[in-house]
C-alpha cells in the first residue's frame, strides 16, 4: 500500500546492485511512494548487476561514479540536481565491500592494502558524499541523509572480519556530519543498523547461513527483510520524522537488546 510519503521529494540512491539489495528495494518503495532519484553505483558494480533494470522500472536515470572519488561525487551531486530540476531531499549510502573476507584473510592476518581499500569504500565514502552535498549546497532543509550499518560496529561477530570497523567509523561519520548538517542546513543524517540480510554482499560472509538462523531465532520478530529495511528508510526520508537525527537506528526484530532467547537456550538444555 502507497501512502504518497515521499510525493515531490528527489533524491540520490547508491548502492542497488540486483533485486536482493537493501538499495534496489528502497527504489522500488520510494517510486512507488511518489519520490524521484537518480540511481549510482560504481562503474564496475553496474557490470556486476542490472542496474539498467530497475531504471527502466523506475523511470531513473544512472550516473556512474566511484564513492572513493571526490571529483566523481561532485559530478554526481552537480548532474543529480540538474536531471531533478532542484535541490535533494533524501540519500541512501548502501556502499559495502571487504577484500580481506573476499579473499579469505583472518581479522589477525589481514592484508592492510586491502583494509584500507574496503574502508574508503565502506566507511570513509560516506563522509566524501557528504562532503560534497555540504558544499555544493545541494540539500533541501529538512533533508534526510540515511547510511545501512550492522551491529557488528558494537559487539564482536568474528567472521564479520574488518567489517565491523568500517561500520564503527561509518555510524561516527554520521553523528559528526549530522551535527553540522543540522546545525547549518536542517538535514537529517541517521544510520539503520539492519537484520542479517541474504544479499550479494551479505551472503559474502563466511558462515552467514548459520548466522541469519541464529539471529532468526533469538529475534522476538523475527529478521528483518530487506523490504521491511526499505519500508524503515521511507519513514527516515519522509517528513515523519524530522527531528530524528545523529542516530544509530536497530532494525533487527529485537535482536539488539535480547541476551537470549528461549529457543537458544533450549538447544543446551
Amino acid at each position: 500500500m502507497a501512502y504518497n510519503l515521499l510525493k515531490g521529494k528527489k533524491g540520490i540512491i547508491f548502492g542497488a546492485l540486483d533485486a536482493n539489495s537493501i538499495a534496489w528495494k528502497t527504489a522500488e518503495r520510494v517510486h512507488e511512494e511518489g519520490g524521484t532519484f537518480v540511481l549510482t553505483n560504481a562503474p564496475i558494480a553496474m557490470r556486476m548487476g542490472q542496474i539498467n533494470e530497475l531504471a527502466e522500472k523506475t523511470g531513473s536515470q544512472i550516473i556512474p561514479a566511484d564513492a572513493t572519488s571526490t571529483e566523481d561525487l561532485d559530478k554526481l551531486v552537480s548532474q543529480a540536481m540538474e536531471i531533478l530540476g532542484g535541490k535533494i531531499d533524501f540519500v541512501l549510502h548502501s556502499i559495502g565491500m571487504s577484500i580481506n573476507v573476499r579473499k579469505g584473510r583472518h581479522y589477525t592476518d589481514e592484508n592492510y592494502e586491502f583494509t584500507h581499500k574496503g574502508w574508503d569504500v565502506s566507511a570513509l565514502s560516506f563522509h566524501r558524499v557528504m562532503q560534497s552535498l555540504f558544499k555544493a549546497d545541494a540539500m533541501n532543509e529538512w533533508g534526510s541523509i540515511v547510511a545501512l550499518t550492522y551491529m557488528a560496529a558494537q559487539r564482536s561477530f568474528p567472521d564479520y572480519n574488518d567489517m565491523a570497523d568500517n561500520k564503527a567509523y561509518l555510524e561516527s561519520v554520521a553523528r559528526s556530519f549530522g551535527y553540522f548538517f543540522g546545525k547549518e542546513k536542517k538535514v537529517r543524517v541517521n544510520t539503520i543498523s539492519q537484520s542479517p540480510t541474504p544479499t550479494t554482499a551479505g551472503q559474502g560472509v563466511k558462515g552467514f547461513d548459520g548466522f541469519i538462523s541464529y539471529a532468526e531465532q533469538m529475534s522476538p520478530l523475527g529478521n528483518a527483510t530487506a523490504l521491511e529495511c526499505a519500508d524503515y528508510t521511507l519513514t527516515l526520508f519522509s517528513d515523519l520524522t524530522k527531528k530524528v537525527t545523529m542516530q544509530n537506528l536497530f532494525h533487527d526484530g529485537g535482536f539488539s537488546n535480547t541476551g537470549v532467547s528461549q529457543e537458544v537456550m533450549e538447544k543446551f538444555v
